[in-house]
């Protein structure tokens, strides 16, 4: 994991710095940075109507109840798309907006469901099915 992080903080920079250039050329060097300020502006407004959704829901889950994995995924991809577009840069606004906008949220929550639940069961040697433990053959 660790050197996973160490490779996307080394890569992605410069991946950053590698598609603002190509805009750039593209569209031109102005509308390029109107281009990253409208996205910021437009991130912020939406990270805040998604934060107030996401933290009611979840303040509703928790006195529910059942478990609220679906709110804490949501506030959890929320927190991550706010950080996102704080970063600069076109790739990670994307990243950023996919994980903020309500039609694509589920997409992110599935994978993201499916990267901890494949973590956590090659990690804990524990094997989750349904709402039951199970723990492999000895």
């Amino acid at each position: 994991m660790a050197r996973w992080l160490i490779a996307a903080f080394l890569v992605m920079p410069i991946v950053e710095i590698a598609v603002i250039i190509q805009v750039g050329q593209f569209i031109g060097t102005w509308p390029t940075v109107l281009l990253l300020v409208a996205e910021s502006l437009l991130g912020t407004w939406l990270v805040r109507r998604e934060g107030r959704k996401a933290w009611a829901n979840l303040r509703a889950m928790l006195s529910a109840p059942h478990a609220p994995e679906v709110a804490l995924t949501d506030a959890g991809l929320v927190l991550v798309g706010g950080a996102l577009l704080l970063t600069p840069g076109f790739v990670t606004d994307a990243v950023g907006f996919a994980c903020l906008l309500p039609g694509l949220r589920p997409m992110m929550r599935r994978l993201v469901t499916r990267a901890l639940t494949h973590r956590s069961e090659r990690s804990a040697r524990v094997r989750l099915v349904g709402q039951r433990r199970v723990d492999p053959p000895r």
